[in-house]
């Protein structure tokens, strides 16, 4: 019997049109009555799911910055954070003054960035978080940083990725969660160790745990989990390493898993199947 799902968010949990649908709704509210323990893991900060916190309606508990993060979604305890070593941000932030690229910084919830650029400004809309400038880099990283990232073009991120490798310390651990986005947390950060600190933290073995994604930073938990489920939209590599391929988010691929495996005796709505 699985008693905790994680569930990632962009190209899983919403649709192609960033929605959370009503079906998905009620398939969480039903299985959660049952005594599912339901998360949502995600790249973003709280605040950038907010809206997801009041649709659904109930007090979650959310993996965020890719795991360096687990927080209570309404009452914003938090169960675990995992900071960046001082070092590993200054090595990211140099590396990206190289790159020419512009670097974001996760601070106590806040974000921070060196130039107020129109990039810095996009990425505070999609957040839901104002960019602030960085008066002093040396103090602000002393206070403890969450998580780093640079958000450029998608052709650009792709080649950071493969070249950042060898002038990175052992300690960094960094994947690309947008196709324009490469992040940067702690080593001991992931979506597959956080899982297992839920896991742990409820008293919930790792075979009873599904994971449900779409994307590269979505394998560490979807190969922990005791059931790892790959949309149908999600690249090719990604649904090989899986146990099961779901519904796309665009048919409700997540409610699918819920009805199939968690409310086995419940009908799916034949909304699902469309």
């Amino acid at each position: 019997m699985y008693k905790l799902i994680a569930v990632d968010v962009d190209g899983t949990l919403l649709d192609s049109n960033k929605n959370l649908t009503t079906e998905t709704i009620n398939a969480i509210h039903q299985a959660v009555e049952k005594g599912l323990i339901f998360t949502i893991c995600t790249g973003r900060p709280i605040q950038g799911v907010e809206p997801l916190i009041e649709k659904i309606g109930l007090d979650l508990p959310f993996i965020t910055y890719n795991g360096a993060m687990i927080v209570m979604g309404k009452s914003r305890e938090i169960l675990f954070e995992v900071k960046m070593s001082n070092e590993d941000v200054k090595v990211v932030v140099e590396l990206g003054q190289k790159y020419g690229t512009t670097t974001i910084i996760w601070v106590d919830n806040k974000l921070y960035v060196q130039q107020l650029t129109q990039q810095a400004y996009d990425y505070g809309e999609m957040s839901k978080t104002k960019p602030l400038l960085i008066k002093d880099l040396n103090e602000l990283i002393n206070k403890g940083v969450t998580k780093v990232l640079w958000y450029d073009q998608v052709e650009t991120i792709a080649k950071f990725q493969n070249e950042v490798g060898p002038f990175l310390n052992k300690t960094i651990n960094y994947h690309i969660s947008q196709p324009f986005l490469l992040e940067f947390v702690d080593i001991k950060a992931s979506k597959a160790k956080s899982l297992a600190r839920l896991g742990g933290y409820f008293g919930i073995k790792q075979e009873e745990i599904i994971a449900i994604g779409d994307g590269y930073n979505d394998l560490s938990m979807i190969e922990y989990a005791g059931l790892g489920v790959a949309m149908a939209n999600a690249e090719e590599a990604i649904k090989n390493r899986a146990d099961y391929v779901t519904l796309s988010n665009d048919k409700n691929g997540v409610a699918h898993v819920i009805y199939r495996f968690v409310l086995a005796n419940t009908p799916e709505p034949s909304c699902n199947k469309r």
